[in-house]
């Protein structure tokens, strides 16, 4: 995992509290003073939390600490929580093409367009996503409908039909699941 960076952002009292008591925290500190040197960081590191005492609205994975005083180890439960946040946020998206699918809230994203998505829908955009070769329909039955292949159903072609449809209407993008002779493909 990489290293969790706390960016303390106008904030001095507050690095020179948590410098001075020189805890072991499972995070690195950093602190900053102005929008560009902020800019900069961010643009370096991945992995971060930014902390301040108001909210600045040009600042992503930003805590607002606006309630002091707050006892020091609920400040750093608090600070271990929001990291748990983003961590789990970050790991909700996956990116298809020029999409991002948000695995939350199911939502299929391009252009500030969303898409609905059902959980199904959602399973064979990833699993087809994840194969470099066209998915038989024996095998999205196995994978993703955890049917058996001998099974005689249309249910996987109902189903692929009414996604591009879906994904057509919305997005006025018939290519995304391409029809081989072998099976559908995201390419």
């Amino acid at each position: 995992m990489s290293t969790q960076n706390l960016i303390i952002y106008k904030f001095n009292e507050l690095y020179q509290i948590l410098e001075e008591l020189g805890l072991n925290l499972n995070f690195k500190i950093i602190i900053v003073d102005n929008e560009e040197t902020l800019n900069e960081k961010t643009k370096k590191i991945h992995n971060y939390l930014v902390i301040s005492n108001k909210k600045y609205s040009y600042i992503h994975n930003q805590f607002v600490l606006d309630h002091i005083p707050i006892n020091i180890f609920k400040l750093i439960e608090k600070i271990n929580i929001e990291f748990l946040k983003l961590q789990f946020n970050s790991q909700s998206e996956v990116i298809v093409n020029n999409y991002t699918i948000d695995l939350n809230s199911r939502e299929m994203l391009k252009n500030n367009i969303k898409l609905k998505l059902t959980e199904k829908e959602i399973n064979t955009i990833t699993y087809l996503s994840k194969s470099e070769k066209p998915v038989s329909i024996n095998e999205l039955q196995e994978k993703v409908w955890s049917y058996q292949s001998n099974i005689e159903t249309h249910t996987v072609e109902t189903h692929i039909y009414r996604l591009r449809k879906k994904i057509s209407n919305t997005f006025n993008d018939k290519h995304f699941i391409i029809s081989e002779k072998n099976g559908y493909q995201i390419k």
